[in-house]
């Protein structure tokens, strides 16, 4: 389960995917939207993958450390963990802190990370007990996407909930744990300068079957829209909301690959639907053999009512 665990320290689990080869329209009566459309799919799917990255570093690192787990047993340092950065424990005004300065790849490679952030909780607090409560404070964070070296940096707070108690490391008989992140301000600046405050609020739960699975859903409502995993500003000046319409869920036994999933970008200049787990045709797969993409469906609607699709491998 160790080995496990440390996965968890590399892998970001997604709500969005990149859809960045949509072609424009050759209708001249079309407006075309796939530009904001294709960034903003992939601004969003870079952010929501960084955010779910440093919540799986907090929690990982609360269940390693006696001091925040509440586990028993010997143990408590978190420097086989961290492939990408140190980690400091200090206690100070009632409060238990690990403050990691980040400054390299992650675990697998995909990422590196510049910059500190503090992961904290009351002292006398213990993660293992259901409410229990991770902040996270992320300063001036670099986060870069190694495949084509595009950049976002983070700032603000996030907290991550362990709604039911427990920890991940003792899933397999644990039944089912659930964890919620809440964000109320992360500020985003983009690689064109541009800086935007973003809102996160989603729950994932982890079960067992075969490997550890994790379904992840939005949580927040506005208006008539619910189910809510992101919202805010994109780069353009617009106001997004990002909505999962069908849980996202990784799977272990998949190589902790997205293997299914819904999610709507709604409030652009179009709206978009994006359909995970799919076959170089469109249709719902198992788990693809190694080094053989999944594919996701992007769907919405432009200018005069017209449908247009695309199917792309992730």
């Amino acid at each position: 389960m160790k080995k496990t665990i440390k996965l968890f320290m590399a892998l970001g689990i997604t709500s969005g995917m990149l859809f960045s080869s949509c072609k424009k329209s050759d209708d001249i009566n079309t407006t075309d939207y796939s530009t904001e459309l294709s960034v903003h799919s992939d601004d969003q799917s870079r952010v929501s993958e960084d955010v779910d990255l440093l919540a799986n570093d907090g929690f990982t690192l609360a269940e390693d450390n006696i001091a925040f787990s509440g586990r028993n047993g010997i143990g408590g340092t978190t420097a086989n963990l961290l492939c990408n950065g140190v980690a400091v424990l200090d206690s100070a005004a009632g409060v238990k802190t690990l403050t990691v300065t980040y400054n390299g790849l992650n675990c697998i490679g995909n990422r590196r990370l510049e910059g500190v952030v503090a992961y904290s909780m009351p002292i006398g607090t213990r993660w293992r007990d259901a409410g229990a409560v991770l902040t996270i404070n992320i300063q001036q964070l670099r986060v870069t996407r190694i495949r084509d070296n595009r950049s976002v940096v983070l700032n603000g707070t996030q907290t991550i909930t362990n709604v039911s108690g427990g920890l991940v490391r003792n899933l397999a008989g644990a039944g089912t744990i659930t964890h919620e992140i809440l964000s109320n301000g992360l500020s985003v600046t983009f690689d064109n300068g541009s800086q935007r405050n973003w809102r996160v609020a989603k729950r994932r739960v982890f079960t067992y079957n075969n490997g550890i699975v994790i379904s992840t859903t939005g949580i927040h409502t506005d208006g008539n829209i619910n189910n809510i995993a992101e919202w805010g500003t994109n780069r353009f000046g617009n106001p997004f909301i990002t909505q999962i319409t069908q849980p996202l869920v990784v799977r272990q036994d998949c190589n902790f690959r997205l293997t299914s999933g819904e999610v709507a970008h709604q409030r652009m200049a179009a709206n978009a639907v994006v359909t995970f787990g799919l076959d170089a045709a469109g249709n719902l797969t198992g788990c693809p053999a190694q080094g053989t993409p999944y594919y996701f469906k992007v769907v919405w609607t432009g200018a005069n009512g017209i449908v247009r699709t695309a199917i792309l491998p992730y």
